[in-house]
């Protein structure tokens, strides 16, 4: 939690090569075709991607891995991001829990079961991979043997693959079962994963050891929305260093126009 959300510096904005970035989580293809679909007809780039920079120009993709590989299927040369530093107070490390909906519960397990090197037992397991509660009632927790991150994030990937391919997926914060079954009414399970560090996360992503998609959480305070940054600019054949002088004086305009406005509060939004 920040000590002082007033204070939060604004973002810190730069357009960057596509290929200088690297996931840490697989994509989601119910999320990234519509969205290649989309971008294809886009006048505007609205909400860039989230970055850490863990070395000289390379980056860590925190949030935003949807946006960033369909605009490598799309054949961009370079992204717009927002750049973060896990060693502030304005990054939050947390996790998604994943509803599992469509789809029947019996089969969902037995699924998981059939699944090589993991147990499903009875019960909670703070040590486990993820933990499911069905939505009426019963705990399980999955447990594997694993001896790295790779052989853990592998697992994990089996695990969401296993209803990710066959049933509707929603990603959620809310713990609570009961609200969120009345939010959820066809869904009929609920993943739940451990929290990770950030250096998990940057591991993850150097050593190509992916989580699953829509597992880890970045809160940004003060993250960049928005923006309507022309597609056409980001396209261009200029310069890398020309495009970012572009943007830079396209972002002082904004700022002078009054065009930027910061939040402070938590908020819901209902367009995504």
């Amino acid at each position: 939690m920040i000590s002082n959300p007033v204070s939060v510096p604004p973002p810190k904005l730069r357009i960057v090569p596509v290929e200088n970035i690297l996931p840490h989580e697989k994509g989601d293809i119910q999320r990234s075709q519509p969205l290649m679909e989309r971008l294809k007809r886009a006048e505007f780039f609205t909400n860039p991607p989230v970055v850490a920079e863990f070395t000289d120009e390379m980056y860590v993709l925190m949030d935003g891995s949807n946006r960033h590989v369909s605009l490598q299927n799309l054949g961009y040369r370079h992204i717009l991001v927002q750049i973060a530093d896990y060693e502030t107070e304005w990054v939050d490390l947390g996790v998604w829990q994943h509803i599992v909906a469509d789809w029947d519960a019996q089969r969902f397990l037995r699924m998981l079961e059939d699944i090589d090197h993991i147990d499903v037992n009875d019960g909670w397991d703070s040590k486990a991979v993820a933990q499911v509660l069905l939505r009426d009632g019963p705990v399980y927790s999955i447990s594997a043997v694993v001896d790295s991150l790779a052989e853990r994030n592998a697992t994990l990937r089996q695990v969401v693959e296993s209803y990710h391919v066959n049933a509707t997926l929603y990603r959620t914060p809310l713990t609570d079962p009961g609200l969120i079954w009345s939010l959820f009414p066809s869904g009929v399970a609920l993943v739940m994963f451990p929290h990770y560090q950030p250096q998990d996360i940057i591991d993850a992503a150097v050593q190509q050891a992916y989580l699953p998609p829509g597992v880890s959480r970045h809160i940004i305070h003060g993250r960049a929305l928005n923006l309507n940054y022309p597609m056409a600019d980001l396209r261009s054949t200029l310069r890398l260093k020309t495009k970012n002088q572009q943007f830079e004086e396209w972002l002082r305009k904004q700022y002078a126009q009054r065009s930027v406005r910061y939040y402070a509060e938590a908020t819901y939004q209902f367009d995504e």
